[in-house]
């Protein structure tokens, strides 16, 4: 299996064109799409190309939000944020909220973060800005600084997924699949880990129940989570700081594509022994 990181992707704005940006990435990198091909995306990009930047200026907290971020110890409107978010907080401890996401999975501060986020360009400097971002004649500039902006996970990861796969396709003419990515904690053990949040054209999970192993005895309990093996080692070639690299070209997937999607990874909670 060979991961490309793309090189000299430009900094997303809102209403750019993820596909269009990955195409143009692959012809500099000399790179010509063919079918069983995957594209690993950061989930940053993504939520930035969607216009998911929240500025804190903006954000009233609620008294429940209030009482939170004196247990937690963080801003009340970032818990705010993460309220908004979650289906329910599961745990709480200074400087952590752990929750169950809106989209299914647990996760920390329900995925929102500010790390490589900066504000949206001005108007006319950028494509897709905001209609928030504009402003009267002879009104003052906002004075929000960079670390008043936030960024939440994309609305529907698979949606977007599958909205990208389908534009890289049609310009291709390849069948290919599409991975989203996030960097996410886990409750046995230290650190982050590649995880996929959304996906389209790759499955989720392979079933290796009743297959024989190295000397004959069939499989009982063998679940793969491809997806997140496919999220973790994109993420190493990623890196997590000032990288640049956010999208990942993939080629020899040891496993035949398929439609999958992100409800394949989440555990049902009658089975989660952490909650």
């Amino acid at each position: 299996m060979q991961l490309t990181p793309l090189p000299r992707i430009p900094l997303i704005q809102p209403g750019d064109e993820l596909a269009e940006v990955i195409l143009q990435a692959l012809s500099r990198a000399d790179l010509q799409l063919e079918s069983g091909d995957i594209l690993v995306l950061a989930q940053k990009i993504v939520s930035k190309a969607e216009g998911r930047l929240v500025n804190l200026s903006d954000v009233i907290p609620s008294p429940q939000a209030k009482e939170l971020a004196v247990k937690a110890v963080k801003d009340p409107r970032i818990v705010e944020l993460i309220l908004r978010e979650s289906r329910e907080v599961l745990r709480v401890r200074p400087g952590t909220i752990i929750v169950e996401h809106r989209l299914g999975f647990v996760c920390a501060s329900a995925g929102i973060d500010h790390s490589n986020v900066t504000s949206p360009l001005p108007l006319g400097e950028g494509p897709g800005v905001k209609e928030t971002q504009v402003r009267e004649p002879g009104a003052r500039e906002p004075k929000a600084s960079n670390e008043d902006w936030m960024l939440l996970l994309p609305e529907n990861p698979d949606a977007s997924a599958a909205r990208i796969r389908q534009q890289l396709e049609a310009a291709s003419g390849a069948r290919l699949g599409v991975l989203i990515i996030d960097s996410h904690g886990r409750a046995w053990r230290l650190g982050v880990v590649g995880a996929a949040i959304g996906f389209s054209g790759l499955p989720g999970l392979m079933d290796m129940r009743g297959q024989p192993d190295l000397f004959g005895y069939q499989l009982r309990i063998t679940l793969i989570a491809v997806a997140d093996e496919l999220a973790a080692a994109a993420s190493l070639m990623m890196g997590q700081a000032a990288e640049g690299t956010p999208v990942v070209h993939v080629r020899g997937f040891p496993y035949p594509l398929a439609e999958g999607s992100l409800q394949e990874l989440l555990r049902p909670r009658s089975q989660d022994m952490f909650r």
